[in-house]
């Protein structure tokens, strides 16, 4: 309390001063009719830019929310769509019918990420205790976005679909025709659909979708559509570049997808006889 008092002693000047220049603008405002419509017209401008910020705020956090909200729906309404009905019948009797899911999807959200490098990356913030694992297809509300290439308990890095160690089998949706996404454009926007034989029709604008057939992205993933189709005399292929329907220079909210039947499968191909 005593160094309280002497803080006020050496501020007396400073502090009268003030004192005094309040009660000298209250006197003009109050009798000046002109001054005082333009002080309340400054005060409820003030008032306005602070009631606006704090409204931009609240909208920014409740968008973050909503978004949130929205990618944990979405990946819901994925997993239905890909579930898989089986149906068990007894003689002309049917006597069950279940639904499996094959692809289960878990929400996450990119917090780093790369675009312009020769090896390009994002991380996740999601990891092995949340059911994310290594070669797990990591995917946007668009299109592809990546394959996780590590995960550590909380955490995951994918290695993004602008990455030229990324190699995915695709297709065209028109024709079925297929073959493997690789990004040496050099361009975050595209990528380039190696192996379709120069005999097929391909044309601008047909739709390129995943395949499916590495156990990554599940079937009929959205990739991009065809942007150009040149021909080079000396190979057979088509020399494709897609266009992809996923902005990956702003990648957020994406979802981790996993196959449920792939330690399966993977063991049915291993068992196979090879000549």
């Amino acid at each position: 309390m005593r160094d309280l008092f002497r803080f006020l002693f050496r501020q007396r000047d400073n502090l009268l001063f003030l004192l005094l220049l309040g009660l000298g603008l209250s006197m003009l405002i109050r009798g000046n009719m002109h001054q005082r419509a333009e002080w309340v017209s400054t005060s409820n401008a003030a008032i306005g830019e602070v009631y606006a910020l704090r409204n931009d705020v609240v909208a920014y956090t409740d968008l973050r929310v909503g978004n949130i909200a929205l990618n944990e729906a979405l990946a819901r309404e994925r997993e239905r769509a890909s579930s898989i009905v089986e149906r068990h019948d007894s003689g002309a009797v049917r006597t069950d019918t279940l639904r499996h899911i094959r692809y289960r999807y878990r929400a996450a959200q990119a917090i780093n990420s790369t675009t312009h490098k020769a090896k390009n990356y994002l991380t996740l913030d999601k990891g092995t205790l949340d059911g994310v694992d290594r070669n797990m297809g990591v995917i946007g509300a668009n299109g592809i976005v990546g394959v996780v290439r590590e995960a550590s308990p909380h955490f995951a890095s994918v290695i993004s679909v602008l990455n030229e160690d990324h190699v995915a089998s695709a297709q065209i949706r028109s024709t079925g025709h297929f073959g493997l996404l690789r990004w040496d454009t050099r361009d975050p926007r595209t990528v380039s659909l190696a192996d379709i034989d120069k005999h097929v029709p391909v044309s601008v604008g047909d739709t390129v979708v995943t395949r499916g057939s590495e156990g990554v992205y599940p079937p009929g993933i959205l990739v991009g559509v065809i942007e150009s189709v040149t021909e080079d005399p000396g190979i057979p292929f088509h020399l494709i570049v897609v266009r992809l329907s996923e902005d990956l220079t702003r990648a957020d909210h994406v979802q981790v997808v996993s196959d449920l039947m792939k330690a399966e499968r993977d063991s049915l191909e291993a068992s196979a006889p090879r000549e």
